[in-house]
């Protein structure tokens, strides 16, 4: 297989900076992950074994991974894209389904930020900051993200009371309490706002409260929003929007 190049942010010159961190920001892994492929010996710099912990200037020495070579580049590539229905949200195909890299095809390598299930559509963030990527995804950081779901039938306000209150899934789960408002719409449209990103979590919270979901669409991550885009379309995103999500993993 022909090695593919991997793509890290411009540090300052002069600057040391934790190796894990460099392949994070790479997009290679999170820290955590990073780690693991140092101690597996996969990491090497100036062709030797990296050590956990270690500390390079990246602006001075040769970092691969696997035998593919980091290179530098000033700025990272931001792409939203409106996920369609029966598309997988990661870049490996399974079954010859379709992936979101299928749809947005550029000369980065760029990554999905978080997931939507298979049935679910919406927004997805694309993009080769692997620190942003990291800080909008770990669950500590608890960044909204808002939904549009279409439920089989109208909810009582028994229902509502009790998604809002948070309830314990069949796993044993106990969600948080969530934003939820049922939409002024002739068909059964609900708004519901998490925090936190539990596998399938508002269509299992349906199920729990004797609800059943339709279609479930992700308008709204942190200050990003789908807007007026169709299902399969993607744009890049625009400088104050990319400030945005500076300051929203700054905060």
């Amino acid at each position: 297989m022909k090695p593919h190049l991997l793509i890290l942010r411009m540090m300052r010159v002069g600057k040391a900076i934790r190796l894990q961190k460099i392949l994070a920001q790479a997009g290679v892994a999170s820290r955590r992950k990073s780690d693991e492929l140092i101690r597996d010996g996969r990491v090497t710099v100036n062709g030797g074994k990296a050590a956990l912990g270690m500390k390079v200037n990246p602006d001075e020495v040769e970092i691969r991974v696997d035998g593919e070579i980091i290179q530098l580049k000033s700025g990272f590539r931001y792409i939203l894209l409106n996920k369609p229905r029966g598309v997988l949200s990661s870049l490996r195909s399974q079954g010859g389904r379709a992936t979101v890299g299928d749809l947005v095809q550029v000369d980065q390598r760029i990554f999905p930020v978080g997931r939507l299930d298979l049935e679910s559509e919406g927004l997805i963030l694309m993009t080769d900051d692997g620190e942003l990527t990291n800080r909008l995804t770990h669950p500590r950081y608890e960044h909204e993200k808002e939904y549009r779901v279409l439920l089989n039938k109208k909810p009582s306000l028994s229902q509502i009371n009790s998604w809002r209150r948070g309830v314990v899934l069949e796993d044993s789960f106990r969600t948080r309490p969530a934003d939820v408002w049922v939409e002024n719409s002739k068909e059964p449209w609900v708004h519901v706002i998490l925090t936190e990103g539990h596998k399938r979590q508002i269509r299992e919270t349906a199920k729990k409260l004797g609800l059943r979901v339709k279609r479930l669409i992700r308008i709204r991550f942190g200050d990003l929003e789908i807007g007026r885009l169709q299902p399969g379309e993607w744009r890049e995103l625009r400088r104050e929007e990319v400030n945005l999500l500076q300051r929203l993993i700054n905060s």
